[in-house]
């Protein structure tokens, strides 16, 4: 599509902007590490991702997906619905694939050790929205374009959800604070920060909980739902128990992390005892 840089590139920076400036005017958290360091190194981080896929992939989503509706692939090409309601299919089914691959990485310990540096963050606020592992990313990739492959969505569809993903990955990972009875109504059709902040929690049961990152449903539809942390917003810890340095918060690190770091407990199919804060 032909404005497809420049519509993400706007509504990145634009959104980018809008939390940072809620976060300076209404914090829900005290910082407790340099903001300073943490935010250069994510933002690396973050400006590294899409080097890396563009490099390994000739083709990205929307891409694939003009191609799937040139060459009739997927379920979606092969039916006839209302152009509306197929960009609307498409965006919630891209949706739960990505609930769906969110708990895999949780769950599978290879993957883990990849989605841990998301969590390995000692602060919770906009950047870390934007904090994933290149490998990660490219394993995202590799699942979106075989998804896009199978359902066949529109290719408005595809920038839609991924323009949505990333606005809300923003907004919900942002250190701002909203009154509790709009919170209450506002995660019935988005996850919000609040929301989201229990699955930052260095809680095993909590981390594994919350894992939409745009549409809340697939968590109360599927069980990984809860409300809010055992020790409340202010009282809980961002984290994981075994990477407490603050000192390790830098990009080479950050990028050696799945290769040396411990993955601890938190794998799903190894969860039933909280971690003791500590470790390397």
């Amino acid at each position: 599509m032909a404005n497809e840089v420049s519509i993400r590139l706007g509504v990145f920076f634009g959104i980018f902007a809008l939390v940072v400036i809620w976060e300076l005017l209404a914090p829900r958290r005290s910082l407790n590490t340099s903001k300073i360091v943490r935010w250069f190194n994510n933002l690396g981080i973050t400006f590294l991702n899409p080097v890396v896929v563009r490099l390994v992939f000739p083709i990205l989503a929307v891409g694939m997906a003009l191609l799937a509706q040139e060459r009739s692939w997927g379920l979606l090409n092969s039916v006839d619905l209302p152009y509306w309601l197929e960009v609307v299919v498409g965006v919630i089914v891209l949706d739960f694939v990505i609930y769906l691959q969110h708990v895999m990485f949780h769950t599978i310990p290879v993957l883990w050790r990849l989605h841990m540096m998301h969590h390995a963050d000692l602060d919770f606020d906009v950047t870390t929205g934007l904090r994933f592992h290149p490998i990660e990313m490219v394993l995202s990739m590799v699942i979106k374009l075989s998804v896009v492959v199978l359902v066949g969505p529109a290719a408005l569809a595809v920038l839609i959800f991924e323009v949505l993903l990333n606005a809300t990955s923003m907004f919900n990972h942002g250190n701002i604070r909203l009154p509790l009875s709009i919170d209450r109504r506002l995660r019935l059709l988005v996850v919000t920060p609040d929301m989201h902040r229990v699955h930052h929690s260095v809680t095993i049961r909590e981390t594994n909980s919350n894992f939409g990152f745009n549409l809340p449903w697939w968590d109360r539809l599927l069980g990984t739902y809860r409300d809010q942390p055992a020790a409340g917003h202010q009282g809980m810890t961002i984290g994981l128990a075994q990477f407490r340095d603050a000192k390790r918060l830098t990009l080479p690190w950050m990028l050696a992390l799945p290769f040396i770091g411990k993955p601890g407990e938190y794998a799903i199919n190894r969860s039933g005892r909280e971690p003791v804060s500590g470790g390397k």
